[in-house]
This record gives structure tokens, C-alpha cells and sequence, in this order.
């Protein structure tokens, strides 16, 4: 997949990953940034409980320009579904995110708040 950047006009939901080639549910891991209102509103709160919820491996941390960093591991479907539970986010308002594809991580086993 070539990087890209999605943009939100509206909350809606969005199938984000049309660029990502993924044969029977093999594991994917995306490395994204979010931007818009993603700090201080529960958005790493809320990532994690979403990335437990649905068994996805990774980490998000904030960073200093006032985004939020992530890499996400998991099948095309969970990741959907987790990038719409924290668009979901009553205080969180995404109007961007980069993402590009990365080489997977076999060995982990958890999600991570990084600070």
C-alpha cells in the first residue's frame, strides 16, 4: 500500500483501508497518525480498550505536535472496526490520518499506551 492520507469532513464511516491487499485474514500492521482534536480528549484511553476488545496487537502514544501516533497489528476488519471505535469517541475528532503499511511484528502479544 502507498502511504496516503485520509480526511474526515464529517463523522462518518469510512472503509479506509480499500488499499490494502489482505488474503484470508492474515495479520496486517498499519502505522498511522491522527490528527484533529486527539489529545487530552481519552483517545489513547479509548484505542486501547478498542484494540483489547477486539484482540489487536500494537501501541499509541501522543506526540509533541498534537497528534497521536499508532501501529496497529490484526486483520483488514478489526483494524476497520477499531479506527470507527475511536472515530466514535464522544470528545475525539479526527479530521486526518496518514497511514502506511508495515512489516509485521510475529512476536507481540499486547497493545501499549507509550509515553
Amino acid at each position: 500500500m502507498k502511504p496516503g492520507r485520509i480526511h474526515f469532513m464529517q463523522r462518518q464511516q469510512f472503509t479506509v483501508m480499500s488499499n490494502i491487499k489482505q488474503q484470508n485474514n492474515e495479520k496486517i500492521r498499519l502505522s498511522l497518525v491522527f490528527h484533529g482534536y486527539v489529545q487530552g480528549v481519552g483517545f489513547r484511553y479509548t484505542a486501547h480498550h478498542a484494540a483489547l476488545s477486539l484482540g489487536l496487537t500494537g501501541w499509541v502514544r501522543n506526540e509533541y505536535d498534537g497528534s497521536v501516533s499508532a501501529e496497529i497489528q490484526g486483520d483488514r476488519d478489526g483494524i476497520e472496526k477499531w479506527i470507527r471505535m475511536i472515530q466514535g469517541g464522544r470528545f475525539i475528532e479526527i479530521t486526518d490520518i496518514d497511514m502506511k503499511e508495515k512489516v509485521i511484528d510475529p512476536d507481540e502479544r499486547s497493545f501499549q499506551v507509550r509515553y
